[in-house]
């Protein structure tokens, strides 16, 4: 089943990768691209245009937060973006490691890496670098970043406790990261949760924020915070094509929150776990 998903997962946002700004925003993270162009809602994504590094080539509206604002990153610091689909994170990472930093975005599809790798040599960076891996094992050494980001991607991952525990062995000891993605409080509707379409858009995958934030303290990292927390509204002519108008009179009564989250947090500086490499088992 898990394959099932990352399988589904890659075939639409290979699709995405090759689509305009405008269609992607016109449904949950882009995945429905079905909606006309009269009718964009800029529902998960939080606006780029002011922040230094941005690039609108890279820019496909798929985020649901701005966590390189968040992120604390330093002059000369390594970063990985986990799913840096075309770039746009990775770009505004750079500009805040500079020319002595060094930033790897990581996306498992390949259509993204193409488009990613052509907006940086547009840029002219030769410090980013984008690798093509899955993050529940990612290409990259332990111990090797300073700051990871990621931005909408973890709720599309079956198993996001393999992911933060792959956070924990990469980042440095002392390291931290800032990570935006949906989360629930309370049940969706158990008919959200077969729909395909709704999961390759960030809903369905999401899980509840209390296991969330579980997740990431069981893997061993300290100082958790929440940078950010603000509810998703989704209009009636998306959920429409998903929900019948008496199971969207239901979902308005009831107490079910979509939120999107920024969440930070450090892994100690003295990190007794030895963490190796991918796919030995440790960690």
């Amino acid at each position: 089943m898990s394959e099932d998903i990352k399988n589904m997962v890659r075939e639409k946002y290979a699709a995405i990768a090759n689509q305009p700004k405008d269609q992607n925003q016109s449904s949950c993270c882009g995945a429905t691209g079905c909606c006309d162009s009269t009718g964009v809602y800029n529902i998960m994504a939080d606006d780029y245009t002011q922040l230094e590094g941005y690039n609108p080539d890279a820019d496909l509206g798929l985020g649901c937060g701005l966590p390189t604002e968040f992120a604390k990153i330093k002059n000369g610091d390594i970063v990985i973006d986990l799913g840096s689909g075309a770039g746009n994170d990775a770009f505004v990472a750079r500009k805040l490691t500079g020319e002595s930093g060094k930033v790897i975005g990581i996306d498992f599809t390949e259509p993204m890496i193409q488009r990613a790798r052509e907006n940086a040599e547009k840029l002219g960076l030769n410090n980013v670098e984008f690798r093509q891996g899955d993050i529940e094992d990612m290409p990259v050494t332990a111990n090797k970043a300073d700051v990871i980001v990621s931005n909408c991607v973890l709720n599309l991952v079956p198993n996001k406790h393999k992911v933060f525990s792959e956070v924990y062995r990469v980042l440095k000891p002392g390291g931290h990261f800032s990570i935006s993605d949906i989360v629930l409080e309370g049940e969706l509707p158990s008919k959200w949760k077969e729909v395909a379409e709704l999961y390759a858009g960030c809903v369905s995958g999401a899980i509840q924020k209390s296991e969330y934030l579980g997740i990431i303290e069981e893997a061993g990292f300290t100082n958790i915070t929440l940078q950010k927390d603000k509810t998703i509204h989704i209009p009636d002519e998306i959920l429409a094509d998903y929900l019948s108008a008496e199971e969207i009179a239901e979902y308005k009564k009831g107490t079910v929150r979509i939120s999107s989250i920024t969440v930070y947090a450090e892994k100690p500086a003295k990190d007794d776990r030895n963490c190796c490499e991918p796919g030995s088992g440790c960690c």
